[in-house]
């Protein structure tokens, strides 16, 4: 399921898990999802964006799983702050936090635009909800430890 309202778990494996989780899916393709996550448990990614009408909207404290693009369960993670702003008011310093590609703001405004646009809801001036969150707990061992691979592959494709 992937629509305007629910960008930031796109690709959402269910609303709940069992055990009364959410289970959270970042960004709009497997591949995408992979990635992401892997920079999360990498321990890099410790911010990320959603458009501001999300539904549910993020809260802090929030815990859910996040989730592979094959639908495991990778690790725990926590909201920790949720900043209402504008796309073009994400700093050097925020883009720096999402922990993508080359961290410079040209390469989160350029990766960020394009899935906002894919998504059907991007403007310059749209709100976000940016977050940061924090690695509670991985829950998969294998992928853990491929993920400065993936890490060290993100950084080289953001290089070319």
């Amino acid at each position: 399921m992937v629509d305007a309202e629910r960008e930031r778990r796109a690709v959402v494996t269910g609303s709940a898990a069992p055990s009364g989780l959410p289970e959270w899916t970042f960004g709009d393709s497997p591949e995408l999802a992979d990635r992401l996550a892997a920079v999360i448990v990498a321990g890099v990614k410790t911010a990320t964006c959603s458009h501001a009408g999300i539904i549910p909207p993020p809260a802090v404290g929030e815990r859910g799983y996040l989730m592979s693009g094959d639908g495991r369960r990778l690790a725990i993670i926590e909201t920790k702050t949720v900043t209402p702003m504008k796309f073009c008011d994400v700093t050097q310093e925020l883009a720096v936090l999402e922990g993508e590609g080359d961290l410079t703001l040209d390469y989160w405004q350029r990766a960020h635009r394009e899935y906002f646009t894919r998504l059907g809801v991007f403007a310059e001036d749209m709100d976000i909800l940016f977050e940061t969150l924090r690695l509670v707990e991985v829950l998969d061992s294998a992928f853990a430890a491929e993920a400065p691979e993936h890490l060290a592959r993100e950084r080289a494709e953001a290089a070319t």
